[in-house]
């Protein structure tokens, strides 16, 4: 913390305040942007086109919220929202979750290191799967051999590349009367494939491993800081909460940005010149070139490759926490491997599992949809469980969530329930 005496903390009193307040949050916004949010949102407007960027300021409030929850839980517990849950609902229920949660993550990690490996393969040369590899055990190594508190600083400076896509779009032409009128008047499409589209938006923006991820890293930073939430004094309480707030709607607002501009360059890009279907963020990156030109393919592939370096970490990890925190492993990024060996395996299987399943025939856009979709409808009932907790003072303390928090937050979950349930009529129907 800034108020601690020593070196690192008068660095810390030397930073803007802002810079001092986000961490957790802001990372946790820009891994929601990987590669395969990339490619989610490149699809749905390549698809759509800007009938659909509307969806991207819908999930602000209830992003926010639930990731403020996410934070909280983690911060005033001490523990992350797989540990909680299993105090709560039982081993059995949340082995199921993890389980999902496993899957869905390593598919994305599969899509995302085959991306950068393309991405690579597109501005350099050379073989995507070698490239793969190089990636795949890169952020294995970053994260096995680098100790939280090197890597905190690693991952907060990686967000900074998501600027690329901003620069990208202002690269192209956009007729901006059309895009602000389609933002006023939202337009809902009949038919399953729109309803699973927003599914699959609402499962990227508002998804399972971002839950975990923050609430596993407030419980780090408070490590990091010597901090016993149980014991500490409210005024150090409220700042924490004050620093949290400002961490995570700055982290949700950034991240919702960059992902308006990727959806805004498959729509004015991709859409308007009849290209409807984008298999990868790889190839919506070389479907730009003949269209938007090299520059914009150039920041686009970039992009691509250095997001991927900040999301793998984060989709990997989270997926350790929880599978620890589910079967009382010791975990931390901060431990050393041998302190850890099953959450370290975790994050080694999962990340070279996705390696792996990249070179394999599996159409990734495909296996990257039905994972965004897995998450969406699996979210809802975290979401409901991680509410509960948070209004109860056996979890939060005194300081159980206020109302404002509690109406987002089940407001998203209602949001959620809503997509996932007319996209299941649809398909049924």
């Amino acid at each position: 913390m800034s108020d601690l005496p020593n070196a690192g903390a008068a660095r810390q009193r030397g930073l803007p305040s802002f810079i001092r307040q986000v961490g957790p949050g802001i990372v946790t916004g820009a891994a929601d942007d990987d590669p395969s949010g990339i490619a989610t949102y490149t699809q749905a407007g390549a698809q759509f086109g800007t009938g659909v960027l509307w969806t991207v300021f819908l999930s602000i409030p209830f992003m926010i919220a639930i990731q403020f929850v996410s934070a909280r839980i983690g911060r005033q517990s001490g523990q992350g929202i797989v540990a909680n849950l299993k105090a709560h609902v039982g081993r059995p229920v949340v082995i199921g979750v993890v389980a999902l949660l496993l899957v869905a993550n390593t598919i994305n990690i599969a899509a995302d290191i085959g991306a950068m490996g393309e991405a690579l393969r597109l501005v350099v040369g050379g073989g995507q799967n070698l490239h793969a590899v190089v990636f795949g055990v890169l952020t294995v190594a970053l994260q096995v051999a680098v100790p939280y508190r090197r890597l905190a600083p690693v991952l907060k400076g990686l967000t900074l590349t998501l600027f690329v896509y901003v620069a990208a779009a202002f690269t192209i032409e956009i007729p901006w009367a059309r895009v602000l009128h389609d933002l006023a008047v939202p337009r809902i499409l009949p038919g399953s494939a729109f309803w699973m589209t927003i599914v699959a938006i609402l499962g990227t923006t508002i998804s399972p491993y971002l839950f975990f991820w923050q609430a596993a890293q407030e419980v780090e930073e408070a490590r990091q800081a010597g901090i016993e939430p149980k014991r500490e004094r409210p005024r150090h309480v409220l700042r924490a909460l004050r620093r949290m707030r400002i961490d995570t709607v700055a982290g949700m607002l950034f991240s919702n940005g960059i992902a308006f501009f990727v959806m805004l360059m498959g729509a004015v890009a991709l859409h308007a010149a009849g290209v409807h279907e984008v298999s990868d963020a790889a190839q919506a990156a070389e479907a730009l070139r003949p269209l938007a030109g090299d520059l914009t393919f150039t920041l686009f592939a970039l992009g691509i490759i250095s997001t991927g370096m900040l999301a793998v970490p984060v989709l990997a990890s989270s997926a350790a926490y929880a599978v620890a925190e589910a079967f009382g492993w010791p975990e931390g990024l901060e431990r050393h491997w041998r302190e850890a060996t099953g959450f370290y395996g975790i994050i080694i299987v999962a990340t070279l599992g996705g390696t792996l399943l990249s070179f394999s025939p599996i159409d990734p856009m495909k296996a990257l949809f039905w994972a965004a979709v897995i998450n969406g409808v699996v979210s809802v009932p975290i979401m409901a469980a991680m509410m509960l907790l948070a209004g109860k003072p056996s979890v939060m303390g005194p300081l159980v969530v206020r109302r404002r928090t509690r109406a987002f937050g089940w407001g998203a979950v209602g949001v959620m329930a809503a997509a996932v349930a007319l996209m299941g009529h649809d398909l049924l129907g």
